[in-house]
């Protein structure tokens, strides 16, 4: 049987009753509907016995105000890093509101021309434009920190003969990670189920992956939208990876492509996506090759299409090198805008003979506050 996050049997990242799929993962246990139920009952007795009294007014107060020392103004005030913005403050008798603009960060990895991977740059090495403006860096680093990795493993028919070295390959990615790192395992076809959430139990993660039911169609970008949106709102570490699995195009998702761009592209710290796909280039594929690379492309990551099912091991295992590698740059746009607004991203670095090296990170993203949630 499978378990949700809070206890409810077949946990799974469900499209809504409204025939299109959610963006936000549901979780719904019957124990919360009773609760909603006895809180209702609960309102409705309060408001019959209020409304059955005599209605009397309150005296009327003039309220006296409080006298606030800039201590502990400062003190009870919420933090900019969780509002996006700082409190009112008095200039010259009038009120300033100022917002915290949110850093935007991002994760690159750089090769040179021969495609070799290139460690040991200085913050000089890089320059970031945003909307074709040069950004000021607020951080930089590179580091081999823990990551939330999300493991999309495409379970149609087709693909249960690739499955056992499938699952083998996925499971060496895990072992070789940083000890820190939480993974968690959607298993998708025609609908798609979290049948692991953020774990670092290896037995959890092998179990979850061996829950096989090869049949029908591939929901892959409904599976992306559910998985990225999970991502956002419940991974407690930084660095985000999804790692998607399949071998067909999509052709069951409600969800578009674009939908999933928008949903991984969504807000200034969204997950870095790799593909590995076991797709006939000469079966007429073309448009789901191009979409598999957009979509690891605009988000930094990349794209594979083995010919050989025995080459799933060493392709998971770069990917494992290249997230170790990773460069985190930071900045503050200097043109903030408001929700859903997008933002294009170059990012350029050199080496020290000042040839240019190519850099893989996220395109872009979209803008939204820092207290949106949904």
């Amino acid at each position: 049987m499978r378990v949700n996050l809070v206890g409810a049997s077949c946990a799974r990242l469900r499209p809504s009753t409204s025939g299109k799929p959610c963006s936000v993962p549901q979780f719904v246990t019957r124990a919360l509907v009773v609760r909603l139920v006895v809180a209702a009952a609960f309102v409705a007795g309060a408001f019959a016995q209020s409304s059955s009294a005599p209605m009397v007014s309150p005296p009327v107060s003039t309220p006296q105000p409080t006298p606030v020392s800039p201590s502990s103004a400062g003190a009870s005030a919420t933090s900019p890093e969780s509002t996006g913005s700082q409190l009112p403050q008095t200039e010259g008798g009038g009120f300033v509101f100022r917002k915290e603009v949110e850093e935007v960060a991002l994760r690159a990895i750089v090769v040179d021309q021969q495609n070799h991977l290139i460690s040991g740059l200085n913050r000089d090495a890089f320059s970031v434009y945003e909307d074709g403006k040069l950004q000021k860096m607020t951080s930089f680093r590179q580091e081999n920190a823990p990551l939330a990795l999300g493991v999309l493993i495409d379970n149609s028919g087709s693909m249960r003969p690739k499955r056992q070295k499938v699952n083998e390959a996925v499971l060496n990615l895990v072992r070789s990670s940083n000890p820190g790192d939480e993974v968690f395992v959607v298993n998708f076809g025609e609908q798609y189920y979290l049948d692991q959430d953020f774990t670092d139990d290896v037995a959890k993660l092998t179990a979850a992956l061996n829950k096989i039911e090869t049949r029908g169609t591939t929901a892959l970008y409904d599976a992306i939208v559910a998985s990225a949106a999970h991502v956002r709102q419940d991974a407690k570490i930084q660095k985000r990876v999804l790692l998607v699995v399949t071998d067909g195009r999509d052709n069951a998702s409600q969800d578009s492509l674009e939908d999933a761009m928008r949903q991984l592209q969504r807000g200034s710290n969204g997950p870095v996506v790799y593909v590995i796909a076991f797709i006939d280039e000469t079966r007429g594929s073309t448009s789901t090759i191009r979409a598999l690379q957009t979509i690891s492309q605009n988000t930094g990551g990349a794209a594979y299409f083995p010919r050989d099912l025995n080459e799933v091991d060493a392709i998971t295992r770069s990917i494992a090198h290249d997230i170790r590698f990773q460069y985190v740059i930071g900045y503050k746009s200097s043109n903030p805008t408001g929700n859903h607004v997008y933002h294009t991203i170059d990012v350029q670095a050199s080496d020290t003979g000042r040839q240019r090296l190519r850099v893989r990170t996220r395109t872009g993203y979209y803008s939204e506050s820092l207290d949106s949630s949904q």
